[in-house]
């Protein structure tokens, strides 16, 4: 089944981990490459009906991603649900604290969890790997206060195993860039708004058209800062004027390319050590 045949073993301790944790399981599912393995890892495990792909339904993520779930579910043969979340009307969310991302996923598991039992389902699981422990991910932190277990990170599955195993299935999200929610992009303190979301997904919808993958754009304001790979600053100067006015059109007035290139989590770089220690010990006001 398996070309490298130092992978099949790895895939077959994640479907018996996975197992073990119970009968029928409900994936926390972004239609990202590593929730994607772990759907098609649980429906290898225990069969597609014993298997729901939940899709948190939000204006933080665009359009696109939500169409690609829906349509990975079903290649994937088993059940996918929408549950739609209210982040935003949370305001400890809204004002982008560092904590922002405990919030939101406290707002997801809460709703998935009530699927979980409407369904008389056993458990939730999520796509975290041994290689999201490195950053700042208070996140994480309330899947654990829910009960969320994650396989992969469980037995030190990596990303880079990950898109290899992928590959292996034929899942074409083995290559997908990595996709975090829009409101990765804006910096902390900046306020979140259903307006200033569909800002970004705007800017970005223009990159994406143009054939670019793994970028990010920055909300500054009036300021859209564009990280891509440098390998493809070439081609961000080649399609500038097409770029300008589609960006422009979303409503900035000012369009910048970072010459650092695209960093994932670069919004985190002015985190002090001692308050990204603070947010994985300490729990803020929820």
């Amino acid at each position: 089944m398996f070309q490298n045949p130092a992978l099949e073993p790895r895939y077959a301790e994640l479907t018996r981990h996975i197992a073990g944790m119970g009968s029928s399981i409900v994936v926390a599912f972004s239609a990202g490459v590593d929730s994607t393995l772990l759907v098609r890892a649980t429906r290898d495990a225990l069969g597609a009906d014993r298997v729901i792909a939940a899709t948190g339904l939000s204006d933080t993520y665009p359009a696109e991603e939500m169409q690609e779930a829906r349509e990975l579910a079903e290649e994937l043969g088993v059940e996918h649900v929408l549950a739609r979340t209210e982040e935003l009307t949370d305001p400890r969310y809204a004002q982008n604290s560092h904590q922002r991302c405990f919030f939101c996923k406290s707002e997801l598991y809460g709703r998935l969890d009530r699927i979980r039992e409407e369904r008389g389902f056993d458990l939730i699981i999520d796509g975290t790997n041994a290689d999201d422990l490195g950053d700042h991910r208070p996140g994480l932190r309330a899947a654990r206060d829910l009960g969320v277990r994650s396989p992969m990170q469980e037995i030190g599955m990596t990303k880079d195993e990950i898109r290899q195993i992928s590959n292996e299935l034929g899942l074409r999200t083995w290559d997908k860039p990595a996709f975090a929610c829009l409101s990765s992009r804006f910096p902390y303190g900046t306020p979140i708004t259903v307006e200033k979301l569909r800002q970004v997904a705007e800017a970005e919808r223009v990159l994406r058209q143009l054939g670019f993958k793994g970028f990010r754009v920055r909300h500054h304001d009036t300021i859209a800062r564009i990280e891509v790979s440098p390998d493809d600053f070439l081609a961000v100067l080649e399609h500038h004027d097409l770029i300008v006015e589609g960006i422009k059109a979303s409503g900035y007035r000012f369009v910048t390319l970072d010459l650092k290139g695209y960093t994932s989590g670069s919004l985190n770089e002015g985190l002090s050590i001692k308050l990204r220690e603070a947010s994985t010990h300490t729990a803020s006001s929820a």
